[in-house]
């Protein structure tokens, strides 16, 4: 079904060029435009004006289609949000397990619909608490947790099996993961009843966010171990989610994340391949995170893309019969690397536009951030102003009320079709180096990324590009919005309650679940029951990691520039 015939194409030829010659030539000899070029936040150029003729190639049932049906270009489900809003999940951590289980009841308390865990850098690295090298980091990106009571405070009269929650972590994700099923155990909810997502993707932390532990063929292992385990024991369960949000982060363009992001989304799919699993018994939980940054019309052009590849790939590619398996589902964020030091109010309209965008392109979920995060994590205020940005998208600016609104729209179909082309071009490129980890090997990502962020940032100190408050409509008032202050006596309690865990529980049966743990490490079994088991014992978060350390080894990125 063609969107427009020959002979419709070539009326509208003509009329574009008698208006070029007329209407649009007398007012630029009377007032030329503001610039000589206009760029979208990945500096990609913007034409003056997008007709039919831009997307005259465009067949709508193959590149559009309906609502919750295949390629999902305008949304993964048939009534979008008539049906169900987006989740609303406020990511949040910090200090102890006690604040964050505070901040975790606030939120809640407030319409929050899932929690997300945000963790502090000496999990994220698979240190306890005490560690020498945690030293100076406890608490201050996001909570600490070292061991199977930690998550237990940390949910302490939060309904495990009730809420979904989400938690932001890769290297060690696996052992945070069965602590949380472990804890929700505790509580009296089976496995099959919990409801979640880990993060869980290794390949982008070499990519872009650099907190790897591992080898890139172990880290693999484990990841395929999770998704392997997730499919047979945790059905309602998202064992990984494939994400764009940090590559974005380090300075990579919109079309750079969409395309590293769904080339991390196939080598996860042929690892579990590999390693047996039938495509429709894990590609239905398989789920993404992208990014939402301040290009309106490109970011919603992003989303509709992405769906629209993952299916092609899934059903084309890979012969997914299942058609949630063609679905893709993500979670979006704002984009922190957006928000300034300057005039942080302004954060607040940024965060807007950007939840904005996220919403028109489709996401199922949705954290916004606060204004005050450059500077340090968020206050109760800024949260709940964040979080208020959502609902008053939801319920008062209409934007819920029909799918997929700016379909048909020549500039938005154009930059989707451009989006999806330019990210094929990046796949062949990728193949040509045998995959992603040799691509990776090979440092491609990383000069591509840090080629994008150079580009970026040299506009903005040539001016080409304009961030309000920071270099342009600058003043010099002082900050003037509460910060987050901390606990100082949180990392006392936090240490006392690691000393207590390791006094107090059963030693043999740790050392025999940490030789266990290694001795699967060795073969080729899935890892995840004996993690449970070391877990159960309370064995620690370092503990854990140092088997795998000792077993893997510790891989240390090349140097590439």
């Amino acid at each position: 079904m063609p969107l427009f015939n020959e002979e419709q194409q070539n009326q509208l030829r003509q009329e574009r060029s008698r208006w070029e010659n007329t209407t649009l030539a007398k007012t630029l000899a009377h007032k030329p435009e503001r610039q000589s070029q206009f760029i979208t936040t990945s500096s990609v150029p913007v034409r003056r004006l997008y007709t039919p003729l831009d997307i005259a190639d465009s067949d709508y049932r193959r590149d559009l289609g309906m609502p919750g049906e295949y390629p999902y270009t305008r949304g993964v489900h048939s009534t979008m949000y008539r049906g169900k809003l987006w989740t609303m999940r406020m990511f949040a951590g910090f200090g102890t397990a006690e604040e964050t289980n505070q901040r975790y009841k606030y939120l809640l308390s407030q319409g929050n619909m899932g929690l997300s865990v945000a963790f502090d850098m000496p999990t994220l690295y698979g240190y306890d608490s005490d560690a020498p090298e945690a030293l100076g980091e406890f608490g201050k990106c996001g909570v600490a947790v070292s061991s199977l009571a930690d998550m237990e405070t940390l949910f302490d009269g939060i309904p495990m099996g009730e809420v979904s929650t989400s938690m932001t972590i890769n290297s060690p994700a696996a052992i945070l993961w069965a602590m949380y099923i472990v804890a929700a155990e505790k509580q009296g909810f089976p496995r099959q009843q919990q409801r979640g997502t880990i993060q869980n993707d290794i390949l982008k932390e070499y990519i872009a966010q650099k907190e790897f532990l591992f080898p890139p063929t172990p880290s693999m292992r484990l990841v395929t171990d999770t998704i392997e385990f997730g499919a047979r024991e945790m059905p309602q369960w998202n064992t990984i989610s494939i994400s764009g949000y940090h590559i974005r982060e380090a300075g990579a363009t919109a079309v750079q994340e969409l395309a590293f992001t769904l080339a991390d989304g196939f080598a996860y799919v042929e690892a579990a391949l590999e390693r047996g699993l039938d495509i429709d018994e894990f590609a239905p939980r398989l789920s993404f995170f992208f990014n939402a940054h301040n290009d309106l019309f490109e970011e919603i052009a992003k989303f509709r893309a992405a769906r629209r590849i993952w299916a092609r790939a899934m059903r084309e590619k890979y012969a997914a019969k299942n058609p949630r398996s063609w679905l893709l589902r993500t979670h979006a964020q704002t984009a922190g690397v957006s928000l300034t030091t300057h005039q942080p109010e302004n954060n607040i309209v940024r965060v807007a536009i950007q939840a904005l965008a996220a919403i028109l392109g489709g996401t199922q979920s949705l954290h916004t951030n606060s204004m005050d995060e450059a500077l340090a994590l968020p206050s109760e205020k800024a949260v709940t102003i964040a979080l208020r940005t959502q609902q008053i998208l939801a319920h008062e600016s209409g934007v819920a009320n029909t799918i997929d609104p700016l379909a048909g729209s020549y500039y938005v179909e154009q930059f989707t079709n451009q989006m999806e082309e330019a990210a094929n071009d990046i796949f062949r490129r990728i193949a040509g180096f045998g995959g992603v980890i040799p691509a990776i090997e090979a440092g491609f990502f990383q000069r591509e990324i840090a080629d994008a962020a150079y580009q970026y940032q040299m506009e903005i100190d040539t001016h080409q590009r304009t961030i309000v408050g920071s270099n342009d409509y600058v003043d010099d008032e002082p900050i003037a919005i509460p910060l987050l202050k901390m606990d100082p006596a949180g990392y006392d309690r936090q240490i006392a309650r690691l000393q207590r865990v390791r006094a107090e529980r059963d030693h043999s049966a740790v050392q025999k679940a940490l030789a266990d743990l290694s001795n699967c490490a060795r073969g080729t079994d899935n890892l995840m029951p004996p993690i449970i088991a070391a877990v159960r014992a309370y064995a620690t978060l370092g503990e854990i990691t140092n088997v795998f350390r000792h077993v893997f080894g510790e891989y240390h990125e090349p140097a590439y520039f």
